[in-house]
């Protein structure tokens, strides 16, 4: 049975990073920054160095993710992830990096009782939020069917290898691994005596220290629809991560009801919990990347509550009417 979503004009919240003049912005300097963008993951990444101009950091960084998109990606052939959702339940060699993202995301699916599941692929697999495919619905029949397979105590992990027992099952680790790379370089600038940048994985951002006069780096939460740059509520950032997941992120309008990326894997559809944005702030951008999302389909009480037992974690909630909802460190 389909969900009902009523539209609110406020319930698309854009996450701003002021970066060198598009999304985070450092102070003036006497020394210009070295910065550099690609296209990975389906996103723009751009990584900054501020302490630094030594370019071959920054051939290292996108070769890094070069490699951790043909590890992760669902729709790369031979892609770790790819060979599992092929195999036919079979088991699978995995490289070790992509064994310790199972297993975070794995945790996660454990955590919320199946609420955040990585094997949702199938169920992803039959919405299109962007493109000229967008706005058609899912058939209700394979929807139920691409249910049936929704199920994370289907992985198998033994040793260095990993199977689904459901052979139609479907992994999709996106709401985690941009964090789990992000953190991975910014590992790598730090062994090589970097210490202060910013590492942008298409809203994911990870800063190494502080902007180059030893303040902390400023992260903004834009008004909803307002110009770029007005915000509802800015972050003091210093060496920790900021991620946000919401509805704004990619969605489609059909009869008047908003339809967004982020599916319940009980029904398939969207959640719906007067959500429209959660912002998680901490030390690991693997960590932030799984709570936001976590957050969001656990709704606001119920996620600020795990926010509040973590240690060091912040989280700014935003409503659908614009209420902001902010942890106690924040307050």
């Amino acid at each position: 049975m389909k969900q009902t979503f009523r539209y609110y004009p406020l319930s698309f919240l854009i996450l701003c990073f002021f970066l060198t003049g598009v999304s985070l912005c450092a102070c003036a300097q006497s020394a210009e920054p070295v910065s550099r963008q690609g296209f990975y993951f389906d996103t723009v990444i751009r990584i900054t160095l501020y302490d630094t101009r030594d370019e071959a950091l920054l051939d290292h960084c996108f070769a890094l993710a070069d490699t951790y998109e043909a590890m992760f990606s669902k729709t790369k052939e031979n892609s770790d992830i790819w060979n599992l959702n092929h195999a036919d339940g079979g088991m699978v060699a995995l490289h070790e990096d992509t064994l310790a993202l199972l297993r975070t995301a794995l945790s996660y699916a454990e955590l919320t009782d199946g609420k955040v599941d990585p094997t949702i692929g199938s169920v992803n697999r039959l919405w299109n939020f962007t493109g000229p495919e967008a706005a058609v619905l899912p058939d209700d029949t394979a929807l139920a069917q691409a249910l049936t397979h929704v199920d994370y105590r289907a992985v198998t992990i033994n040793g260095s290898m990993a199977a689904l027992n459901d052979p139609y099952a479907e992994l999709d680790l996106g709401f985690i691994a941009k964090g789990y790379i992000a953190d991975r370089i910014k590992e790598y600038l730090v062994s090589q005596g970097v210490t202060s940048a910013l590492i942008n994985l298409g809203g994911n951002v990870l800063t190494i220290g502080s902007r180059p006069d030893g303040s902390p780096f400023k992260v903004g939460i834009q008004e909803p629809f307002a110009a770029a740059g007005i915000t509802a509520y800015t972050l003091p950032v210093t060496d920790q991560s900021v991620v946000s997941s919401g509805t704004y992120e990619r969605y489609f309008e059909k009869d008047g009801l908003i339809y967004h990326h982020i599916l319940d894997t009980k029904t398939g559809y969207p959640v719906w919990n007067n959500l429209s944005e959660v912002t998680i702030l901490c030390d690991s951008s693997t960590q932030g990347d799984a709570l936001s999302t976590t957050c969001f389909i656990l709704g606001a009480e119920k996620g600020m509550e795990l926010i509040e037992s973590l240690p060091d974690t912040e989280a700014v909630f935003i409503t659908c009417n614009g209420e902001i909802l902010r942890s106690g460190g924040l307050n």
